[in-house]
């Protein structure tokens, strides 16, 4: 297959891209290769414009149409269905990966089992956000340590006294502003982290390419069912509100059935091949 080579790179970035560099040093890489993960350019190129074209539709929809609440509600709200996205998609995948251990031969479940990296670090990036949000919380009101467990610690140094308070307050000080600077940074990283697990479905295509064509439409049929309980977002005509709220999850699923027949007929890819079936 000349077409086909492995996607070296292609799931994340930054410090995704700098922890899986390093736990791939350490633990060697058995990624799946290029017979079970091909480069279809017509694939990722299917998936880069629903993308987009969902972006420029929620755009459109929030521009033409007056939000049906504020607008800190709003992004309350979005940031409401990220997280839900990051829920549904992370049990969905240790569901699925789980399956396809439990139903592969062998041999294939040894190899699903040394290709568990990938999800493994996009999961541990996930759960670095919040941690490191709770704890500079802490530190910046003071739970963590306080100025009288400095003053404690320095005392049984070198004794009370002026040098031991200035060495407390530096401290205490020091501390409190770089609880600040984590606490800025943890929010924007973990949005961005939430966003990257999503759209790579917590990298379960290093465990085989049909993990997220299996996955998209659970994502989205979730989502489609909180939005509908929740309530809409803008107050648009019906007949515009349920045509963008259905065109999602029914373009993902329709994208994700292209691409498993696309995978079955151009690349021999099936679950019963997967599996070792």
């Amino acid at each position: 297959m000349s077409t086909a080579r492995p996607q070296v790179g292609a799931d994340g970035g930054g410090i995704l891209a700098t922890a899986n560099e390093f736990f791939h040093t350490c633990m060697g890489d058995h990624a799946p290769g290029p017979d079970e993960r091909p480069h279809d350019r017509l694939i990722s190129g299917m998936r880069l414009g629903r993308t987009l074209l969902g972006m420029v539709a929620a755009v459109w929809l929030v521009v033409a149409y007056p939000l049906s609440s504020g607008r800190e509600e709003f992004v309350l709200g979005k940031l409401v269905e990220l997280g839900i996205a990051c829920a549904v998609l992370l049990a969905g995948s240790v569901i699925g990966i789980t399956a396809f251990l439990a139903a592969g031969t062998p041999d294939r479940r040894r190899a699903f089992a040394r290709r568990l990296l990938g999800p493994l670090v996009s999961m541990l990036a996930l759960a670095l956000g919040p941690a490191v949000t709770w704890l500079s919380l802490r530190t910046v009101k003071g739970e963590l340590v306080g100025g009288e467990d400095l003053m404690d610690f320095f005392s049984a140094i070198v004794g009370r006294g002026i040098l031991c308070s200035l060495l407390s307050f530096v401290v205490l000080v020091i501390g409190w502003l770089i609880g600040i600077a984590l606490l800025i940074a943890s929010v924007p990283y973990t949005i961005v982290t939430a966003y990257v697990c999503v759209t790579t479905c917590f990298r379960a295509s290093d465990v085989h390419q049909l993990l997220p064509a299996l996955l998209s439409p659970l994502l989205v049929w979730s989502l489609f069912a909180f939005q509908v309980f929740n309530g809409p977002d803008v107050a648009a005509p019906p007949e515009v509100l349920y045509t963008f709220l259905l065109g999602g999850p029914l373009s993902v699923t329709a994208l994700s059935v292209w691409e498993v027949r696309r995978l079955r007929g151009r690349y021999g890819i099936t679950l019963r091949r997967a599996l070792g079936r």
